[in-house]
């Protein structure tokens, strides 16, 4: 039985709470796993501010690391988290034995997140953020003609799963979005890295992602037919894609 520890991180406006059903599979399938939640997310909203950013959210997941004592580590980002994760892998690469960007954004040296993401919803995003987020938060949902924000285009359409998943979305302190991502060594010097394209959800940037992975020696490169949420929506298949990654 292979002896690595699942971590695994959760976009913005979620918490660790939204792995559920994957950790219990992964559980019972004899595997460790934690799901840490972000600060001003989650459980742990109360702790928002404006200072709270990518750099905040990196320092989370890494304290986690350390102070669980955690090695051989497959450390999963979805969407926004693969800025968080490739963080990770930089600070403690020595902890982490594989990276997985699960339908996530793969940011270079010096970029943010927002750079990644088109003008116009840029520019929807920022309005937001003013609007309805006192400067600094960027509430659940976007308006029109920003609709990727909307569950049914993350193609979340169980009613069951629609009624635990709304509720438990927090704004997100803008500055996970706007703060560069900082990286101290080049990504193929550190841990072994993977790309999970969900083909569930149409996104122009994360299949750019998905096809340098796949043209690319240094990555590994799957598929998943799921949505951008594939731990709500099909936790069994993520599960077995999860296992599969760290064999």
């Amino acid at each position: 039985m292979s002896r690595s520890v699942y971590v695994l991180i959760h976009p913005a406006w979620f918490g660790g709470w939204c792995w559920q059903k994957v950790a219990v599979s992964l559980r019972a399938a004899g595997r460790s796993v934690h799901t840490p939640t972000l600060t001003g997310l989650g459980e742990r909203a109360h702790l928002a501010t404006p200072d709270v950013g990518l750099s905040t959210h990196i320092e989370d997941v890494v304290n986690t690391l350390v102070f669980e004592d955690l090695d051989d580590v497959v450390l999963v980002g979805n969407s926004s988290a693969g800025a968080v994760v490739a963080g990770v892998a930089d600070r403690v690469p020595d902890r982490v034995r594989k990276i997985v960007f699960l339908d996530a954004f793969v940011l270079s040296d010096g970029q943010s997140i927002v750079d990644l993401i088109p003008p116009e919803r840029r520019e929807a995003m920022e309005a937001l953020v003013e609007s309805d987020g006192g400067g600094w938060l960027l509430p659940r949902f976007a308006p029109a003609p920003w609709e990727s924000f909307v569950p049914e285009a993350w193609h979340v359409t169980d009613e069951a799963d629609l009624r635990w998943l709304l509720p438990r979305l927090r704004p997100t302190p803008f500055r996970h979005f706007t703060e560069p991502l900082r990286l101290e060594r080049a990504p193929e010097d550190g841990p072994q890295r993977a790309y999970v394209r969900c083909r569930g959800w149409p996104h122009p940037g994360f299949d750019r992602h998905a096809t340098h992975a796949a043209e690319s020696e240094a990555w590994d490169s799957f598929e998943l037919d799921a949505s951008h949420l594939p731990y709500v929506t099909s936790p069994a298949e993520t599960t077995a894609l999860l296992l599969e990654l760290a064999s």
